[in-house]
């Protein structure tokens, strides 16, 4: 069978200097300096192309597998797992995988190759608008990004509900939560967990969602916020919130596998699986961790729970009455004085549904009431039958006879 040689250019040059070297037309330090190797080495390959001739320059494991590769066993192995376990895993988190659960270490370079060659994994790159990076936040609380990511998190095992995740923008960390959509009280409860977990941020970037924004009056999320002293950005597309939007793509990816390996199907199952070992495990190998200056505030003397809630003014009736949802409200006496018919109060709901009426920040106690009180008619006691007015002439001309 004829050999059939395939050589780089890097051999064929070589081959063409050491042969015009051989036939004469190059002395040993011209072709030494047209390789730029020494003059010794140039002896070397001279040597072996008189014994060997064209074959000398070509590498002896070309079309061989490679001395450093993996077992081929290796190779079937975890093409097989792929197939059978893992047939919609990235490449990065299926080596992942095999390290955690099979003991199999391999470069998520050399998994994604295979997969390609096995036509198990193809690359999908869309072509995106052109935008301009935006620099990281040098402090940590300078800016968080908020969103909600619609998703079916649990696959078939349970409803399709709502991450809620809240990323700081200077180290990447992310907090989140499970709801079942992006409502106001969830949302409300979301902000409440971090302000415990990190502090108060100084910015809150986010849409313009009903939750957020309000043309005329802010709304819930927007007054809890104020009240606190952090300032809302509202981003006019999702690629300017890019770094939460790509921590939702990740997570739709990540936490997904998660969350089916723990065999999750409920919300609250989920956020304590978040609580229990997620969240830390993924901040402590995504988040950076260089030490940078932390500004988020301390939430020591605010009344959260009067922060955290829905609310709301109405005004005072002559009788002492609020309407709330249509449902009369019937204000009581206590320590505390009654506001004057006319003004407003405060009412609160708390995320535990309980209700709070306040008036200049003092609580008032009240009553609700099935239906609004009708006044009573006043009754006026009737004159005896001594009083003058049974006796009284009656007024007017008299009649002529």
């Amino acid at each position: 069978m004829e050999n059939i040689l395939t050589m780089s250019m890097k051999e064929r040059t070589k081959l063409k200097i050491i042969h015009q070297l051989s036939e004469g037309d190059l002395t040993y330090g011209e072709a030494s300096e047209l390789l730029e190797v020494s003059e010794r080495h140039v002896y070397r390959l001279a040597s072996a192309y008189a014994r060997a001739g064209e074959a000398t320059f070509v590498h002896r494991l070309r079309g061989k597998p490679s001395n450093r590769g993996y077992a081929k066993q290796t190779h079937q192995e975890v093409l097989r797992l792929y197939r059978e376990r893992y047939q919609d895993y990235g490449p990065t988190l299926f080596t992942e995988r095999l390290a955690e659960k099979h003991d199999i270490n391999i470069d998520p370079e050399t998994a994604r190759r295979w997969l390609l060659k096995e036509g198990l994994w193809r690359l999908v790159r869309s072509e995106r608008r052109h935008r301009k990076r935006r620099a990281r936040r040098e402090m940590i609380g300078e800016l968080v990004q908020f969103d909600g990511s619609h998703h079916r998190w649990f696959e078939d095992r349970g409803e399709e509900c709502c991450l809620l995740v809240a990323i700081d923008d200077a180290t990447s960390r992310i907090f989140s939560r499970f709801a079942p959509s992006e409502n106001t009280r969830d949302v409300l409860r979301t902000l409440w967990d971090y302000v415990l977990h990190y502090g108060i941020p100084r910015l809150l970037y986010t849409d313009y969602g009903s939750v957020y924004y309000a043309e005329y009056t802010p709304t819930d999320v927007a007054r809890a916020l104020a009240v606190l002293g952090t300032k809302i950005i509202y981003a006019c597309s999702p690629q300017a919130k890019g770094r939460v939007e790509r921590s939702n793509r990740t997570q739709q990816d990540r936490l997904i596998k998660a969350l089916r390996e723990q065999t999750i199907s409920t919300i609250n199952q989920a956020n304590q699986f978040l609580d229990a070992s997620y969240l830390r495990e993924h901040n402590q190998r995504f988040a950076r961790t260089e030490t940078l200056l932390d500004v988020h505030r301390s939430a020591e003397g605010y009344d959260l729970k009067n922060i955290f809630c829905f609310e709301t003014t109405r005004t005072v009736y002559n009788d002492y009455t609020i309407r709330l949802d249509a449902q009369p409200i019937q204000l009581q006496q206590s320590h505390a004085p009654l506001p004057p018919p006319k003004h407003k109060v405060t009412v609160r709901r708390h995320l535990d549904d309980t209700l709070h009426i306040f008036w200049k920040e003092h609580e008032l106690r009240f009553t609700v009431l099935d239906e609004k009180p009708v006044p009573q008619p006043r009754c006026l006691p009737l004159p005896s039958d001594e009083h003058p007015w049974r006796h009284k002439k009656p007024m007017g001309r008299a009649r002529r006879a």
